[in-house]
């Protein structure tokens, strides 16, 4: 499957959405995803400027079937963020007719904040699998950072949002933030295998990727082993 899988890192700010100020900022990772032999592709996350992350796509002769949501923050499905209006999925969605994949507790997170019509989503449960081509991508719900947050697992890759970063994780005191959720959320992901890479929602460290294993012995957030020491060492 490896040689068959279309698998892209963009980076806003530098991949696309050059020249946008909050893109910039904000180092959101944005993915695209599909099966190089059909052409067929997802985006997760699309967000500042959509038509880029099409061209992308039209460059290298993929054609966008559907996108995925790991969370309804602005900077990752668009909204209003600090004042500031975000692209996002109802731009996308202006341009392109496709399903928008989302965990059901996430649903109406994404409609308040992104005006796009149930109609228009797709709500999904723990371990559902969504397939583009014969590329399956499997959806872990890690409620933590919000309600609805979820990771993408596809080929010993794993899209990790704002769950886990390679260098700590979500907040977990914006609305919907749950410390406790969030210390099982991680500890579902820690017990993956060592060799799944593991790709964020944003560059919050010198490394864009890096294999589970290592991630593991260097994140603080594994270090504690109960959730009473979670809990203390966030002062929670």
């Amino acid at each position: 499957m490896s040689d068959r899988l279309y698998f892209r890192q963009l980076l806003s700010g530098r991949d696309f959405a050059v020249g946008d100020p909050a893109a910039t900022q904000m180092v959101n990772f944005v993915y695209l995803i599909g099966d190089r032999e059909t052409g067929e592709a997802v985006v997760v996350d699309p967000a500042y400027r959509v038509g880029d992350l099409l061209d992308v796509l039209a460059a290298d002769d993929m054609r966008l079937t559907g996108a995925l949501v790991t969370h309804h923050h602005a900077d990752h499905v668009g909204g209003t963020a600090f004042g500031i209006e975000l692209e996002g999925i109802r731009e996308l969605l202006e341009r392109t007719s496709v399903p928008i994949h989302l965990q059901r507790d996430e649903a109406e997170w994404v409609r308040r904040g992104t005006g796009v019509g149930a109609a228009e989503l797709v709500e999904h449960g723990d371990d559902d699998v969504v397939t583009v081509g014969a590329v399956d991508i499997r959806l872990l719900h890690t409620p933590g950072h919000t309600p609805g947050s979820q990771c993408f697992l596809v080929d010993g890759r794993l899209v990790a949002g704002d769950t886990l970063f390679l260098e700590g994780c979500g907040r977990m005191d914006f609305p919907g933030g749950d410390a406790a959720a969030m210390y099982d959320s991680l500890r579902r992901l820690g017990a993956l295998p060592d060799d799944v890479t593991v790709y964020p929602g944003h560059r919050y460290s010198a490394e864009s990727a890096a294999e589970l294993g290592v991630v593991r012995k260097m994140n603080y957030v594994f270090r504690p082993t109960s959730s009473r020491q979670w809990l203390a060492m966030l002062g929670a």
